[in-house]
C-alpha cells in the first residue's frame, strides 16, 4: 500500500515532522512519500492561505495519484479537502476530518488545541462545519508570536501543556485534539501529562487512508463526485489539466 502525504505549506521541516510521525503510525507494508507546496505560505492561519494552500495541494496531488492508493492532506483545517475528493481517483482524508472521526469515536466532547489564536477563526468555521455538534468545546490557540512553526512544539510546549490542562479543568473536554502539523507526535511525547486522550492528526490520518486504501476500488460515476466535466481551459499545468480531463487549452 502506497500513502502520499501532502504538505500545502512551504516549510520543509515541517514535512520532515509530518513524516516522521507518519512513519511512526503506518503498518510495516505501507510505503509513504510526502511531498511539499512550492507556493503558498510557510503555515496556514487565515482562509486566505488556505486558499492558496488549496491551489498547491490540487497541484501535488495531481502529479503524486498515479503512484498511491491514498492521500493525506497533511495540514489541519484541510485546505481544499473537498476539491481535492472531487479531483481524486483514490481516497484523500485530511488531518481534520481524521481528528475529529476519533474525537467521535471516543466518546463525550472534545476541545482543540493549537499554534496560534488567530488560525482558531478559520479552525472553528471548519470544525463547526464538519462537526455542528455540541461535543466541539472550542479551540484555544497560543497568543503570541514563535520563533519558528518547525520548533513551536520546543519553543512553547510549557503554553501547550497548560492549554490541555485548561481544557480538561475548564471546559471538561474528554479527549483533546492538538491540532496543526507542526504539532504531530507531541500527543505521544506528552500523553503521561494530561488525563485525557491526546489525538494527533497526522497519526489519524494515515491510519484511516490506510483503512480507506483497503476498500478497494471507490468509483462514482454520478452524482457530486463523479468526474468533472470536460471544458476547454487556460493556464492549468499540464498535470492538473490531465487529471481532471479537459479538453483543450485555448491559447
Amino acid at each position: 500500500m502506497r500513502i502520499a502525504l501532502l504538505n500545502p505549506n512551504i516549510s520543509k521541516p515541517v514535512s520532515e515532522i509530518i513524516l516522521d510521525e507518519a512513519m511512526r503510525a503506518k503498518q510495516p507494508e505501507t510505503v509513504l512519500q510526502i511531498r511539499t507546496a512550492d507556493f503558498g505560505v510557510e503555515y496556514i492561519e487565515t482562509l486566505v492561505e488556505a486558499t492558496i494552500a488549496g491551489h498547491a495541494a490540487l497541484e501535488m496531488l495531481s502529479s503524486v495519484h498515479p503512484d498511491a492508493d491514498a492521500i493525506v492532506l497533511a495540514a489541519f483545517g484541510d485546505p481544499g479537502l473537498d476539491a481535492l475528493k472531487q479531483a481524486s481517483p483514490i481516497p484523500v482524508i485530511g488531518l481534520t476530518e481524521a481528528a475529529v472521526t476519533v474525537a467521535h469515536a471516543l466518546g463525550g466532547r472534545y476541545a482543540v488545541v493549537g499554534i496560534s489564536e488567530r488560525i482558531g477563526y478559520w479552525y472553528r468555521d471548519v470544525i463547526e462545519a464538519m462537526d455542528p455538534s455540541p461535543r466541539y468545546l472550542g479551540y484555544s490557540g497560543l497568543g503570541e508570536r514563535f520563533r519558528s512553526v518547525s520548533t513551536v512544539r520546543e519553543e512553547q510546549l510549557d503554553q501547550l501543556l497548560a492549554m490541555c490542562h485548561r481544557a480538561v479543568t475548564d471546559l471538561g473536554a474528554d479527549s483533546i485534539i492538538l491540532a496543526g502539523a507542526p504539532l504531530a507526535g507531541l500527543a505521544r511525547e506528552i500523553v503521561s501529562e494530561i488525563p485525557v486522550p491526546l489525538i494527533d492528526g497526522v497519526r489519524s490520518a494515515v491510519r484511516m487512508a490506510e483503512f480507506m486504501a483497503g476498500m478497494g476500488p471507490l468509483v462514482r460515476r454520478v452524482g457530486a463526485f463523479a468526474p468533472q466535466p470536460e471544458k476547454s481551459h487556460s493556464g492549468l499545468s499540464g498535470s492538473v489539466s490531465q487529471m481532471i480531463g479537459r479538453l483543450r487549452e485555448v491559447s
